[in-house]
């Protein structure tokens, strides 16, 4: 057992003689808690395995609604409050700072969540490299802190008895977060700030947490910041095979191209063409083209119902390997450049990954001007949103894992159908899963065969649609 500082031995001492208590505190600023936790159910679906360290009397743990759930604290006194008040859950005690202690637990678990804690850890870092054993590629650690800025409130709670005095705590900015992630081996994929009011306040309380607190410069006054991450050490090279899938609708002339033009970037690649009632013989063409190339493993489909979105899932949905990916039948985004994205995820620099064309100069025609502006506008409104930096969200080529897909599959019913493209569907999906978005930049070429499919007003309406949607169902929550 880890030697335990006399600072830690002043928190447990306080968490001994607070545990009694602690439901009594939680009710006083419950409307400070039911904010803390809606945006920790956001980032945590309900159904996963959810290990929270520092779990003192279970609340937030049960509120996630875990299909497993478990909770450490190093006090007692505090776990055996969690037991009776939440006797489906489990609970031991246990210090995070004992590397014994987490090694005997039974990981792994989707997320690690650590609320507060990280305030009274001794060494931060050499906590955290200890996580890496519960953790999967897919595993998620999530750390919920408050902001310095606030401590003279704190202390005037404390004072008037609206929270509990607690010994000194770590004083950790998000940036020294990310820090002692980075240095731990686990990378922060985003950092948000929430919760300007901790009071209700007739409902003006959380008018302002929601409307108020996300604006750009007001967000960094919030009371409370949640940095999600991943762990470095488990990023798996397990990917052997790929699907590229090209939806296609009145491409006659780009798809024999299409295959010529693609790289062997991987030794198992099936390509599938999704036919979209094209008018301009574009079936026949496959048909053609799949028996020309033999070489290669052709699959086609008839996509049953009307737009991108449709035929894309119609592929994914048929596709049988380890990454997919989207391929744009107009070719201007040039084939060559799909072993850039297929490196980008095989070496796990990202878990979506998704191109850019406004990064690279572009041919001359490849897009209009008022698109250009448009598209650039409208990326930095959804960096903002998404809290993950996105330069182009209608670029066709998205890739990402399989299994990943057949998870954000599961959570469509969050969003909805909505999204006609596909694009909106697979990056806020890929959001709402806290998944590594990264993008490629590519060389834009202009189009050399049939007309655009892209409406400058239609689809600039869409993005506006978009826009209103992510706000509501990402941002302000």
């Amino acid at each position: 057992m880890k030697k335990i500082s006399s600072r830690k031995a002043a928190i447990i001492a306080t968490s001994e003689q607070l545990a009694g208590r602690r439901e009594q505190y939680r009710r006083r600023a419950s409307f400070f808690h039911e904010e803390d936790l809606r945006y920790l159910r956001f980032l945590i679906p309900e159904g996963l395995r959810v290990l929270e360290i520092g779990c003192g009397t279970g609340a937030v743990l049960a509120g996630l609604k875990p299909s497993y759930g478990l909770g450490i604290d190093i006090s007692p006194a505090m776990v055996d409050q969690a037991k009776r008040l939440h006797p489906d859950l489990q609970f031991q005690v246990g210090d995070a700072e004992d590397e014994d202690s987490i090694a005997s637990l039974p990981g792994p678990f989707d997320v690690i969540l650590i609320v507060d804690t990280i305030g009274a850890f001794d060494d931060c870092q050499s906590t955290l490299e200890a996580l890496h054993s519960l953790c999967t590629r897919e595993t998620r650690l999530i750390i919920s802190y408050y902001s310095h800025l606030w401590q003279p409130l704190v202390y005037f709670a404390e004072w008037i008895g609206w929270r509990s005095k607690q010994p000194s705590q770590n004083v950790l900015a998000p940036a020294d977060i990310r820090l002692l992630a980075e240095l731990a081996d686990f990378e922060t994929i985003k950092s948000e700030a929430r919760l300007l009011s901790p009071l209700w306040l007739l409902g003006l309380g959380r008018f302002v947490n929601r409307f108020i607190s996300i604006l750009p410069l007001i967000r960094q006054l919030n009371l409370r910041h949640y940095s999600v991450c991943r762990s470095l050490r488990q990023v798996s090279n397990d990917l052997r095979s790929a699907s590229v899938i090209i939806p296609a609708r009145n491409e006659r002339g780009n798809i024999e191209a299409a295959v010529q033009r693609m790289p062997k970037f991987c030794d198992d690649i099936e390509v599938i063409f999704v036919e979209g009632h094209s008018r301009d013989g574009t079936m026949e063409e496959i048909k053609r083209v799949a028996a020309a190339y033999p070489q290669w493993d052709i699959k086609i489909f008839a996509q049953p119902g009307k737009g991108k979105a449709d035929a894309v899932f119609v592929g994914f949905d048929a596709a049988r390997g380890d990454v997919l990916m989207i391929l744009d039948a107009d070719l201007t985004m040039p084939p060559e450049q799909l072993p850039k994205f297929w490196n980008a995820i095989a070496k796990g620099q990202g878990e979506f990954i998704n191109g850019s064309r406004l990064i690279y100069s572009m041919e001359d025609g490849a897009m209009r001007f008022l698109n250009l502006v448009a598209n650039r506008s409208f990326s930095l409104i959804f960096s903002w949103l998404l809290n993950q930096r996105f330069t182009d969200t209608l670029c066709g080529t998205k890739v990402l894992r399989r299994s990943d897909y057949a998870r954000l599959k599961k959570g469509r019913s969050y969003f909805g159908d909505f999204d006609p493209f596909g694009d909106f569907d697979l990056i806020f999906g890929a959001t709402k899963l806290n998944l590594r978005c990264i993008e490629v930049p590519i060389a834009y070429a202009a189009r050399s065969y049939g007309e655009t499919q892209i409406s400058r007003f239609s689809h600039g309406l869409l993005l506006i649609k978009m826009v209103f949607f992510a706000l509501f169902r990402i941002k302000a929550l």
